[in-house]
């Protein structure tokens, strides 16, 4: 803890109701339940990510990661898949925020910066006046394939760091963390939360042990 604040814990890639479980008994504010993506880890159907979603008690957030830029999609695949968040992992090219909250009143919104570089400051600041909370990872858009999340790399907490302090809203961090890194990582940036995917996995399962350790670095002092 930063003082007396708890951070908050996403546990991404979340694959059936099994999973989810455990993250929630060991803590989890959050669930990400990954759409189709271009690349990367932990896609299921929406049917499944519908069925999880439907189980996970208030007030465990459930977040549907979705890969679509275009805000008519993006209404209609919540619509199927029944999550309280929607987390934003490409750009929006059609459509606006504003568009996606009078569609999906009381739906949280949360746009994926992937951090490049100094640019990224400025994109984040734009977004945070449109979304609920800003999410920092490690993607390259730019790529022939998109990376969207789940790389497992790091990117520059210090620029991370600066868009902490400049948005508004609750942000939270992933990219490579695990639990050997992730007191260092609240440390330097000071997020509201913390998402992993593959640093609590093993042989893309959810890992127990890992579970374990990572809680009990998130808590300690």
């Amino acid at each position: 803890m930063i003082g007396t604040f708890h951070t908050r814990v996403k546990i991404c890639c979340i694959a059936n109701w099994e999973e989810a479980a455990l993250a929630i008994g060991h803590g989890a504010s959050a669930l990400g339940l990954v759409s189709a993506m271009p690349s990367g880890p932990g896609v299921i159907s929406e049917d499944q990510i519908a069925q999880i979603a439907a189980r996970v008690p208030p007030p465990v957030a459930t977040f549907l990661l979705t890969s679509k830029p275009d805000a008519t999609s993006i209404v209609a695949q919540q619509k199927l898949c029944g999550t309280n968040t929607i987390q934003i992992c490409d750009r929006l090219t059609t459509g606006s925020y504003r568009d996606l909250r009078a569609a999906m009143p009381g739906i949280k919104l949360v746009q994926v910066i992937h951090v490049v570089g100094p640019e990224s400051v400025d994109e984040a600041v734009a977004a945070a006046e449109g979304v609920d909370a800003i999410l920092l990872d490690s993607g390259n858009l730019a790529l022939a394939v998109k990376e969207l999340g789940g790389t497992g790399r790091r990117h520059d907490w210090r620029i991370s760091r600066q868009i902490r302090r400049q948005v508004k809203v609750p942000l939270f961090l992933a990219g490579g963390l695990k639990a050997e890194n992730v007191r260092q990582a609240i440390t330097e940036v000071e997020p509201f939360g913390i998402d992993l995917c593959t640093g609590v996995r093993t042989d893309d399962k959810l890992d127990e042990r890992k579970l374990e350790a990572l809680f009990s670095a998130v808590e300690s002092n």
